[in-house]
Order: C-alpha cells, then structure tokens, then sequence
C-alpha cells in the first residue's frame, strides 16, 4: 500500500524482512538552510560507513539507490564514500536504471540507481523515452506506475 496507515507499515516491514532486505539511508546528518526534502539543500554532510556495513553483512549482493549521481544523489555520495576507500564503481550497464559493480574484497556488489521516489523526479521520469511509449499506449499510465515497474524487477 502507498499509504502511512499502521496497516500499510507493517505491510512493508513484513515484505522487507520477508524478502531480507535492510534500508539505510548514506546520509547520517545534515545541515539545511530551507527546511525541505531537496537532496542540492543537504550541506556539511556526513556519511554513513556503508563500507563497513558490507564487511558486517557479508551477504549483501546488490545496493539499491533511489536517485542517481546527481549533486548530493545517493550514487553521488556513494562514489564520494568509496573514493575515500580507494574503491571505485564500473559500469555494467548504462541504461536507466544505471548498473555499476564494485569488488569488495573477493566480493562483487552490484549497484542499482533507481528513479528517485520523490515528486521532483517526475520531470525526468517524463522525458524518459520508454516512459512516453508506455504513455502513448496506455494514456492512464502514470509516472508512479513507471516506478512500480522499474522498482519492482529488482524486488524479484
């Protein structure tokens, strides 16, 4: 469920754990001049040490991000997060979602940049050729059903 009921909470808690999946945000703390959701008004951040959640979890395979490398973008603090550990993405794939990998140790995680959530993202959603195909086809199709879509083929 879309919705912040108690019920719709539970329902993606239990789908979370269900399908062992954990939620982190990189962003441990930030400073903002204008109280709102922007990723560009996020300054004097600090980050989380995903890398060593990974050596702590050692069976996570696949980081998820929903947003892309734009200024202060999860990919984007991401990349600032590995540089500091002399790690480095490469691409796998270049279509959106964009795909990279990393080798921790003898491992390989997969990264995926997802559309961000955010009602902001829809211009970029809009422009988005296989988003105006799926439109012209099905004039009721709408930016949150393209995320279902993309979302979901990870969630498989």
């Amino acid at each position: 469920k879309y919705e912040n009921t108690q019920e719709a909470i539970l329902q993606r808690k239990t789908f979370l754990e269900t399908e062992n999946i954990g939620i982190c945000d990189i962003v441990e703390s930030a400073e903002r001049e204008k109280i709102d959701a922007s990723d560009l008004g996020m300054q004097n951040t600090l980050l989380r040490d995903l890398i060593g959640y990974l050596k702590q979890y050692p069976n996570v395979d696949t980081l998820l991000f929903t947003g892309g490398n734009s200024k202060n973008g999860p990919e984007y603090f991401f990349r600032k997060h590995l540089k500091d550990h002399n790690l480095k993405l490469e691409l796998v794939n270049n279509d959106i979602p964009r795909i990279h990998q990393f080798r921790l140790n003898e491992r390989t995680i997969r990264t995926v940049s997802l559309t961000a959530p955010s009602g902001s993202a829809n211009r970029a959603v809009g422009s988005m050729p296989l988003y105006q195909q799926l439109k012209s086809k099905n004039p009721e199709f709408t930016t949150l059903d393209f995320r279902v879509m993309q979302y979901s083929s990870f969630f498989k």
